[in-house]
C-alpha cells in the first residue's frame, strides 16, 4: 500500500475511533470494550516485535469472525463430535459417528466438527448443513473441508490451534470423542483438563467405541494405572466422563445431563447451579447430606435469581447456590447425576437443547 493509501486508512480508523468513544456510554458492554481498547493502547505503546503483533491481529480476526458466525445460534445446545480425519467411510465408528449426528439434532443439538475428513466428515453428513458448524484450520496436509460443509456460511477458518479451540469449548454444550490420533487425544486432555479445572462446563464427555472396541479402556487403564494410582488425580475425576460402545448410551449421557440440571456460573465466591425444574425441600436436604463434601462452607440452598442475575435469559429458572469448594469437580459431576436422577418424577425440561 502506497503512502496515500496509508494515509486514507489511517483517517477513516481515526473517524471510526472517535466515533466508538462518542457512543462509549450508550453502549451495553463499555466495561469490557474500554478494557479491550486500553490493552490495545498500552500494548501499542510498548516495544514488542512485529511477529507479536501479526500474532495478535490474526488471533483477533479469528475470534471476530468466530463470535459473528455463532451469536445467531447462541441459544441452542451445541455437540462438538471429534476423532480421526483417516477414519475410513466403512469403518464401524464412521457409521456411529453419522447416526449419533443425526439422533442429536433430532433432539433439536447442532453439531460442531472439526470439518475434516473421517469423523468429521461423518458427523456433519449425519447432522446436514443446516444443523451443522465446521472449524477448519490450515494444515500442510490432511485438513481439507469435507463435501457436507464446504462452502456453507458456519464454516469457520482459523488461521491457530488455540482460537479454534476455544470455539470448540465455549460452543459445546457436550463433547463426543470417537478414536483418533494425537489430534483426538489432545482435544480429550485438554476437554477433561477444562473440565476438572472449571473451566469449562460442567457438560457430559463422552468417549465412544464400536462395540466391542477398546481404544478407551485401554486408554483409561492408562489413566487408572499412571493417574489415579499415583494420586495425580482425585479418585471421582473419571466421573467426569463415560466410556461406552452403544449409542443409546450416548444419547442417553448427553439427554439426560439436561433433564434437570440447565447451567451453573459464579456470583461472586458463589456456585449458581441453574434448573429446569425446581428441587423439593426434601430433595435438597439429600444434597447436602450426600454432598457436604465438596462445601467449603455453608450449605446447598434453593434460590432464585441473584441480584446481579436480574435481566439474564434464565432469571426465571430456579437455583441452587453454594459454596464450591472448586476442588472436587467429580464429585460435582456426580451430584448433577443424581439431581438428574431426581428429574423423573419431576416435569423435566421440555426443551432441553436451549439455553
Amino acid at each position: 500500500m502506497n503512502a496515500s493509501g496509508n494515509g486514507d486508512t489511517l483517517a477513516s480508523l481515526k473517524r471510526e475511533i472517535n466515533q466508538l468513544i462518542d457512543e462509549l456510554p450508550a453502549l451495553k458492554h463499555e466495561k469490557w470494550i474500554v478494557r479491550s481498547l486500553s490493552s490495545l493502547v498500552r500494548i501499542a505503546q510498548s516495544d514488542i516485535e512485529s511477529l507479536d503483533w501479526k500474532i495478535l491481529s490474526s488471533a483477533v480476526l479469528d475470534m471476530e469472525q468466530g463470535f459473528e458466525i455463532f451469536y445467531p445460534y447462541r441459544h441452542i445446545r451445541k455437540i462438538c463430535i471429534f476423532g480421526s480425519a483417516r477414519t475410513s467411510p466403512t469403518a464401524p465408528e464412521y457409521d456411529m459417528a453419522v447416526e449419533l449426528a443425526r439422533a442429536m439434532t433430532q433432539q433439536g443439538f447442532m453439531v460442531l466438527t472439526g470439518a475434516g475428513g473421517g469423523i468429521m466428515e461423518a458427523a456433519n453428513l449425519g447432522a446436514g448443513a443446516e444443523r451443522s458448524f465446521g472449524l477448519n484450520i490450515k494444515l500442510p496436509f490432511e485438513q481439507f473441508s469435507n463435501p457436507y460443509i464446504e462452502g456453507d456460511p458456519k464454516l469457520i477458518k482459523f488461521k491457530y490451534f488455540f482460537t479454534r479451540k476455544l470455539f470448540f469449548l465455549r460452543e459445546s454444550d457436550a463433547l463426543a470423542m470417537f478414536p483418533g490420533g494425537f489430534g483426538t487425544l489432545d482435544e480429550t486432555w485438554e476437554g477433561l483438563t477444562l473440565a476438572q479445572t472449571g473451566k469449562f462446563g460442567p457438560a457430559p464427555v463422552i468417549l465412544i467405541d464400536h462395540p466391542g472396541g477398546d481404544y478407551w479402556y485401554d486408554w483409561q487403564e492408562f489413566v487408572r494405572k499412571q493417574l489415579l494410582r499415583r494420586g495425580f488425580i482425585s479418585q471421582d475425576d473419571p466421573s467426569i466422563y463415560t466410556i461406552t460402545d452403544d449409542l443409546a448410551v450416548a444419547e442417553a449421557a448427553i439427554a439426560d445431563f439436561y433433564q434437570v440440571y440447565h447451567s451453573s456460573r459464579y456470583v461472586g465466591d458463589l456456585f449458581v447451579m441453574r434448573l429446569n425444574s425446581e428441587l423439593s425441600d426434601e430433595q435438597v436436604e439429600y444434597l447436602n447430606q450426600e454432598f457436604k463434601d465438596i462445601l467449603s462452607q455453608g450449605r446447598i440452598e434453593k434460590s432464585r435469581a441473584l441480584p446481579k442475575e436480574l435481566g439474564d435469559e434464565t432469571e426465571h429458572l430456579p437455583r441452587l447456590v453454594f459454596y464450591f469448594n472448586q476442588r472436587d469437580v467429580g464429585r460435582l459431576y456426580l451430584m448433577i447425576a443424581a439431581i438428574n436422577k431426581m428429574g423423573e418424577n419431576l416435569p423435566g425440561a421440555s426443551h432441553p437443547e436451549q439455553k
